[in-house]
C-alpha cells in the first residue's frame, strides 16, 4: 500500500498500529545511532577509529531508510528525528568517561539492538519487514565486532609466528587493555562482591531500620541499636563467606589441577585424547583438534593448563582472592548498610522515618541504575526494579514492626 492509498490513522487495525510504532521505534534507534557514530567520528583522531566509526555512521543511515521505506509502504507518516544532533554522544556516561566509555557503551547498545531486534522477529508478522531485520541483525553483528576491536584495539597486524614468551607477553598486554588495565576475572569477581555486599547491607538493614521504626514508632535509640548491630552482624557475615567461598574455590581447583596432573602422568594419550574431543564438540575437524594437541603436549604443564581449562572452565588467573573478596564484601555491606539508619543520628519519630526511607530508595535506585555501567539494562529499568524491591520490602517489614509492637505492648 503506498502512501498515496493509505488508510487513515484512525481507521489502521490494532496489529497495522503495533507494527508501524515497531518499526518507528527502530528508525528513531538507527537515526540516533548515525548522529551518535557521525559525531564520534568526527571528534576521534585516530585514522582507523575515525574511519571506522562513520563507516558503521554511514550503516546506521542505511538502516533508518529500511525503516522508513517500509513505514511509507504500510502507509504511515514520514518520521522525524526527535533526538539530539550529536546522539549519546554527549551524554553524561559518555562525557565523564570519555572516548573509550563511549566504545564500550555503544557496544552495549549494539548488544541491545540484536536483542531487540531478535525478539521482533518472533513478534512481528510482516515478511519484508522480517526480511530487512535479518540483514539488520546481520550488519549488527559486524558492528559490535568492529567496536570490540576498536575497544581492544586489536588493528590488523602481518601474521608471523611468534614465540611463545612472546606471545604470553603480548596476551597479557591485550587483557591489560581489554579490563583497562585491571586484573579481568579478579577485578571482576571484587566488583561482584562490592556490588552484592551494598544491595545485601542495604536491604537487610533497611528491613531491620524498617520494622523496629514500626514497633517503636521511629524511637532513635531503639532503631539505631538495632541497625549498628545489623550493620556489623552483616558485614562481618559478608566478610568471611566471601572468604570462605573464595577460599573453597582455590581449593576445589588445585585439587582437581592435581587430579588431572596425576592423570597426565598415568596416562598421557588418553589425556591428549580427551583433550583433542574437547576441540572437537567446539567444532574443530579431527586432524586439525589432534594437531593442536599434539603441539600442546609438547609442554606438559600448558597440556596440563589447556585439560583444565576444559575440564573444569575456569583457570587459575580467574580465581577471586580470598582477602579481597572478604575486603570488598565487608566494607561495601557496612557501607550499604549504613545509608537507612543515617537519619536516626538527626532526626526521631516520624520525620527520621520518612527520611530513612526516602535515602534508601534512592541509595536502592542508584545502586541498581550503576549495575548498568557493566551490564546490558538500562539504567532506568535496573534502578526502578532495585527501588521496587526496597519498597516493598520496607513497606512489608514495617507493617510486621507495627504488628508486634501491638501484640508487645
Amino acid at each position: 500500500m503506498t502512501p498515496a492509498t493509505a488508510k487513515p490513522e484512525t481507521t489502521q487495525s490494532p496489529k497495522l498500529r503495533k507494527l508501524l510504532a515497531a518499526l518507528e521505534g527502530n528508525w528513531q534507534a538507527e537515526m540516533s545511532g548515525y548522529h551518535t557514530y557521525r559525531t564520534l567520528s568526527e571528534r576521534d583522531h585516530d585514522p582507523i577509529r575515525k574511519q571506522t566509526l562513520m563507516h558503521m555512521a554511514d550503516a546506521e543511515a542505511q538502516h533508518a531508510a529500511l525503516w522508513e521505506k517500509r513505514i511509507l509502504e504500510l502507509g504511515g507518516k514520514q518520521p522525524h528525528y526527535r533526538g539530539k544532533s550529536t546522539g549519546d554522544a554527549d551524554s553524561l556516561v559518555n562525557r565523564m568517561g570519555g572516548q573509550r566509555m563511549a566504545l564500550r557503551r555503544l557496544e552495549i547498545d549494539e548488544s541491545r539492538a540484536i536483542a531487540l531486534y531478535g525478539q521482533q522477529l518472533k513478534e512481528l508478522d510482516d515478511e519484508p519487514s522480517l526480511a530487512a531485520l535479518r540483514q539488520v541483525i546481520e550488519e549488527e553483528r559486524e558492528h559490535y565486532q568492529e567496536l570490540s576491536s576498536l575497544i581492544r584495539q586489536r588493528y590488523p597486524r602481518k601474521a608471523v609466528p611468534v614465540e611463545p614468551s612472546k606471545a604470553q607477553a603480548l596476551l597479557d598486554e591485550l587483557l591489560s587493555r581489554r579490563n583497562g588495565g585491571g586484573t579481568g576475572r579478579q577485578t571482576t569477581g571484587w566488583i561482584g562482591d562490592a556490588i552484592y555486599g551494598v544491595n545485601d547491607g542495604l536491604g537487610a538493614i533497611f528491613g531491620i531500620v524498617s520494622g523496629v521504626s514500626g514497633a517503636t514508632q521511629g524511637a532513635s535509640k531503639y532503631v539505631l541499636m538495632a541497625g549498628l548491630a545489623g550493620m556489623i552482624a552483616s558485614a562481618l557475615s559478608m566478610g568471611s563467606g566471601a572468604y570462605l567461598a573464595a577460599k573453597s574455590e582455590r581449593e576445589i581447583y588445585e585439587a582437581e589441577v592435581a587430579r588431572e596432573r596425576d592423570a597426565i602422568e598415568m596416562n598421557g594419550p588418553e589425556a591428549r585424547e580427551l583433550l583433542s574431543l574437547y576441540y572437537q564438540v567446539k567444532g574443530l575437524p579431527e586432524d586439525d583438534a589432534d594437531h593442536m594437541v599434539e603441539h600442546i603436549a609438547q609442554d606438559k604443564e600448558q597440556l596440563l593448563r589447556a585439560l583444565a581449562s576444559e575440564r573444569l572452565k575456569s583457570s587459575e588467573e580467574a580465581l577471586r582472592d580470598p582477602l579481597t573478596s572478604a575486603f570488598s564484601g565487608a566494607i561495601s555491606t557496612a557501607v550499604g548498610a549504613f545509608i537507612p539508619i543515617i537519619p536516626f543520628f538527626f532526626l526521631n519519630g516520624y520525620p527520621a522515618i520518612i527520611a530513612s526511607a526516602v535515602i534508601s530508595l534512592v541509595a536502592h535506585f542508584a545502586v541498581g541504575a550503576a549495575k548498568s555501567l557493566i551490564t546490558i539494562r538500562s539504567w532506568w529499568a535496573s534502578g526502578t526494579e532495585m527501588t521496587l524491591v526496597g519498597a516493598v520490602e520496607g513497606l512489608v517489614t514495617y507493617v510486621i514492626g507495627i504488628g508486634l509492637g501491638r501484640v508487645g505492648a
